[in-house]
C-alpha cells in the first residue's frame, strides 16, 4: 500500500495540531469530538486523554484508512506530493467527500491544474468560510503543485 510522504504528514500535523485531551469540533461546538492529530470516532468522548505515543499510533492507523480510500478512488498515476495533498484533504473531509469530489474527477482526467484549484473550493464549515480551512486548502494546493525531487 502506498504511504503518505513526510511533506503530507507534516501538513496534516500542522493543520490538525496534536491535542492529548479530547475537544469538540470547532464548527459545531460538539460532535465529532477529536483527540491526538485529528482523530475522531466512537472511541473519542469528552474527558478522554491519551499519551503522545498513543496519538502517534492513532495518526498512523488513521493515515492507513485514508490511504486506502484515496488509492481505491484514483484511476490514474499521481506523484507523491499530489497523493499527499489528497490524503490531507481526505483526512480532513473524509474519504466519501474525496470520492464524490470534482477534485477527484479532475485528477482522474489528468487535468491537474484545474484539480489543484478544486482544493480551494472546500473552505467552509457550517456554511461559513473558515480562515483555517482556507489556509489548509491553499497549502494542499501548493503541495499538489510541487514537483517531486528525484
Amino acid at each position: 500500500m502506498r504511504e503518505t510522504n513526510q511533506a503530507g504528514i507534516d501538513l496534516i500535523r500542522h493543520f490538525e495540531g496534536c491535542e492529548l485531551t479530547a475537544y469538540p469540533d470547532p464548527a459545531t461546538g460538539g460532535e465529532p469530538w477529536t483527540i491526538g492529530v485529528g482523530h475522531t470516532g466512537a472511541d473519542v468522548h469528552p474527558g478522554l486523554t491519551i499519551t503522545q505515543s498513543e496519538a502517534d499510533a492513532l495518526l498512523k492507523r488513521d493515515l492507513k484508512r485514508f490511504e486506502r480510500g484515496v488509492t481505491l478512488a484514483l484511476c490514474t498515476e499521481i506523484n507523491d506530493n499530489q497523493y499527499a495533498a489528497c490524503i490531507s484533504f481526505s483526512f480532513n473531509l473524509g474519504n466519501a467527500a474525496f470520492k464524490s469530489s470534482t477534485l477527484l474527477q479532475k485528477i482522474n482526467a489528468r487535468d491537474f491544474d484545474c484539480a489543484a484549484d478544486e482544493f480551494l473550493r472546500w473552505n467552509k464549515a457550517g456554511g461559513r468560510v473558515m480562515a483555517g480551512l482556507t489556509a489548509r486548502r491553499e497549502a494542499e494546493r501548493e503541495l499538489f503543485l510541487t514537483p517531486v525531487k528525484k
